[in-house]
């Protein structure tokens, strides 16, 4: 009976062809999430719900129809969920379920390793998920020693709230109220200062970022995120 259910839901799915057909729990990961694009789309969730055109925004290179397909088949696994916002907005959005935030750790994996790759092109698109899930990411507690604050990313379309210490670093989609410094630009720049040795004050006088509340914290809080050390270098 349990395997004529799997048959059962698999092809429910519609993708039972493309199966891996592995009883391995990665394996099978890969058949839920090993589409092009779907990784990203629920990467895309990470933070909370968004609409269809939001997805597409975030994820240049997709198109409407394959974005379609991702999210009926991340829906039919029940990866995720689609509801419509109370009034006054009434619109569909689509959000993760519980399962499907389980994933964090996989993108934390994946980009532990590809940061480590010398063909990691980081001047490609960055969206503000990935800007954040990348600080969740590289965050280096030990380097936090004496720190207690809060902070705010105030991006284009999104805004973001977190808090570091030497416990480590929180960071969820909420609109800022009380934080010791706010750091203000396009997710790629603020990339660039973080991980790309562009000094903060560099940017500031270019336009790029701007910093609001106590710059010196500020400067300090970008430096506790290191990048692994490229692979092939030696230490």
């Amino acid at each position: 009976m349990k395997l004529q259910k799997i048959t059962k839901n698999s092809q429910a799915l519609g993708l039972r062809d493309r199966w891996y057909k592995d009883a391995c729990a990665a394996a099978h990961t890969l058949d839920l999430l090993g589409e092009r694009w779907s990784l990203l789309v629920v990467r895309e969730l990470m933070f909370g719900p968004k609409r269809f055109s939001d997805l597409r925004a975030c994820l240049p290179g997709i198109s409407a129809n394959i974005l379609t397909q991702r999210l009926e088949g991340l829906e039919a696994s029940g990866i995720l969920i689609q509801r419509t916002l109370p009034a006054p907005a009434k619109v569909k959005v689509y959000e993760l379920t519980e399962w499907g935030y389980e994933a964090e750790p996989i993108f934390q994996a994946l980009g532990n390793f590809g940061a480590r790759s010398p063909l990691h092109d980081p001047t490609l698109p960055f969206s503000a998920s990935s800007l954040c899930l990348s600080l969740r990411t590289m965050f280096d507690a030990s380097q936090a020693q004496g720190f207690d604050h809060d902070f705010a990313l105030i991006l284009p379309v999104e805004r973001f709230v977190g808090h570091f210490s030497a416990e480590g670093l929180t960071i969820s989609r909420s609109e800022a109220t009380d934080f010791s410094f706010a750091l203000q630009g396009e997710p790629p720049a603020i990339a660039a200062v973080i991980y790309g040795g562009q000094p903060l004050d560099a940017a500031e006088k270019d336009g790029l970022v701007t910093v609001a509340g106590d710059r010196a914290l500020a400067q300090c809080f970008v430096t506790l995120f290191p990048l692994p050390q490229k692979a092939g270098q030696r230490a």
